[in-house]
């Protein structure tokens, strides 16, 4: 969202009639109007943390706080900072014209992989990759962007328009974001704390969530599915619709659930289920001398997937591989405290649904339809 100065100048002195910037396809004007679009919707975001002027070069955020003030202060803080974008379902978006969802996705891929590690977001930054700057449109995407950063809990404190008419075809654009936060050492998340008989917690996804839209839109394509068309078998909502549904942002469950075990560590390992499904991500959270078998029939696959399926032709082994199929974020718990904590998420919102067991193992992930 960094804009250049509004005194800068395109035609220099000197050069008469000679080319501008704007006539080479990037309008510094059109920037300056999304910065001052969007000031309000950023500070909707900002705490009494966020310090400096909007606008800047940079944006500051303080780390420690006055006791006085606020909670406590990081004894031993640990950074955790990660970068993800949207994938192909920008291009989604970008064909049905639906811009202030993929911001909302953008904030989620970040937060959602950070809090596995037990940290607290602090910041977020975004960075839009544009053909032309249309302001209006770009304060749409980056309201998404602030919206998901409400929904985390964190600040949005600056990012990057980046007009690009070489690179990116009419009509196109790309975004990625960048995210912060804090642990205390003394209670980030450590895989290898995982154990035999501890028990797999899934948390509903909202949907697709960011990954698997390359395929999704070749299945539109092959089967010949309008966006703009319902399906009785997925529900109320145009296939479009349903298929930018945002991606669910996990991260105010997680830091009130894991602030509510103070002392006990109950928690042993959490995964974030994007690209690689549930097995390709789970098995990151599993030390080399465990596996974790998950009971396929142990949830209700939302019908957006089997219909996708259908209408693709796709095996149910690379449904499994590819999406998420209505997990969104798992939790390793100690089984002597499982009760607590789903009663717990459910008080926060949740859905949870006991998925599987932790065993003896290798480190592989086993899915099994246990109906």
């Amino acid at each position: 969202m960094a804009a250049s100065p509004a005194t800068r100048s395109d035609h220099a002195p000197g050069q008469g009639d000679g080319l501008t910037y704007a006539q080479s396809g990037v309008d510094i004007q059109a920037g300056d109007k999304v910065v001052d679009l969007i000031k309000a919707t950023l500070r909707k975001t900002h705490g009494p943390r966020v310090l400096g002027p909007h606008g800047g070069f940079a944006g500051m955020f303080r780390l420690d706080f006055n006791e006085k003030l606020f909670k406590r202060n990081y004894r031993d803080p640990v950074l955790v900072a990660c970068t993800d974008g949207v994938g192909t379902k920008v291009k989604l978006a970008a064909e049905l014209e639906v811009f202030d969802t993929v911001g909302i996705d953008c904030v989620a891929m970040n937060v959602n992989d950070m809090i596995v590690q037990g940290a607290e977001p602090l910041f977020f930054l975004d960075y839009l990759g544009l053909h032309k700057t249309d302001p209006e449109r770009t304060a749409q995407i980056i309201s998404g962007v602030a919206r998901g950063c409400e929904i985390a809990g964190c600040a949005l404190i600056g990012g990057e328009c980046a007009e690009m008419p070489d690179i990116y075809a009419e009509g196109d654009f790309d975004i990625a974001g960048f995210a912060v936060g804090v642990v205390e050492l003394s209670r980030a998340i450590d895989p290898m704390r995982v154990e035999p008989d501890d028990v797999i917690i899934g948390l509903s996804s909202s949907g697709i969530h960011s990954n698997g839209y390359t395929l999704v839109r070749k299945v539109m394509e092959v089967a010949g599915l309008d966006p703009s068309s319902t399906h009785e078998q997925i529900g109320a909502g145009t296939l479009g619709s349903i298929l930018l549904e945002p991606t669910r942002i996990y991260s105010r469950t997680i830091v009130q659930l894991l602030s509510g075990y103070k002392k006990k560590r109950v928690i042993s390992g959490m995964a974030h289920i994007t690209g690689g499904g549930i097995a390709g991500n789970l098995a990151r959270a599993l030390p080399g001398d465990v596996d974790a078998e998950i009971d396929m029939a142990s949830w209700q696959v939302p019908p957006l997937f089997g219909f996708l399926q259908d209408h693709g032709r796709i095996d149910r082994e690379e449904m499994y591989n590819v999406f998420n199929m209505g997990i969104g974020y798992t939790i390793i718990a100690r089984p002597a405290f499982v009760d607590s904590i789903m009663k717990k998420l459910v008080r926060l919102g949740e859905t949870p649904t006991i998925i599987g067991r932790i065993t003896s193992g290798t480190g592989e992930v086993r899915l099994e339809d246990r109906s």
